[in-house]
């Protein structure tokens, strides 16, 4: 195949699906209720892409399949104990900054949704009230005025995928 610009096709399609599933991780409904995307979550499960880094619009965006990408705010957003990558992203220079997260563990949604509520909120975050929207299992945060997080968790044969995304504070992207 041919290249297309600096990109190959393969490494253009990974883009793409970091984009979409950054993107289903930090979009806000009209109500204000995170609509997350299953079909994105599917999508990073199938996914046979490898660990690689993709080139971005601005040099304080970054994107990696397979790895937590350099300078993703770990503290903010730590990785589950036992889970897998399966794609990271991160936005220091857009306000907010934001961070999505795509993983799998052999674990129940409930653990997923445990760890994180109480890693969001040792951090000040408070949950809002709802757990699913549709028949996904689904958590918004919020804390301060404009600072969000959403986790969504989608279980098959005893692993659950997971995409975490957070729109906070530059300073708060650490």
């Amino acid at each position: 195949m041919t290249a297309i610009g600096n990109f190959k096709p393969a490494g253009l399609a990974a883009l793409a699906a970091i984009g979409m599933l950054a993107l289903a991780a930090c979009s806000q409904a009209p109500s204000g209720q995170a609509q997350p995307s299953q079909a994105a979550s599917t999508a990073a499960t199938q996914s046979t892409l490898t660990a690689s880094s993709s080139p971005s619009a601005s040099p304080n965006t970054s994107a990696t399949v397979g790895a937590v990408v350099e300078g993703f705010p770990r503290q903010l957003l730590p990785l589950m104990t036992g889970a897998t990558v399966v794609s990271s992203s991160f936005d220091k220079a857009s306000t907010p900054a934001t961070a999505a997260l795509v993983g799998t563990v052999s674990a129940p949604t409930s653990a997923v949704i445990d760890f994180y509520t109480k890693a969001l909120e040792g951090q000040g975050f408070k949950a809002v009230p709802g757990d699913t929207v549709g028949g996904v299992a689904s958590k918004d945060f919020v804390r301060g005025d404009n600072e969000t997080v959403n986790l969504s968790v989608v279980e098959a044969s005893g692993v659950s995928t997971f995409t975490i995304g957070a729109n906070v504070a530059a300073e708060s992207a650490k």
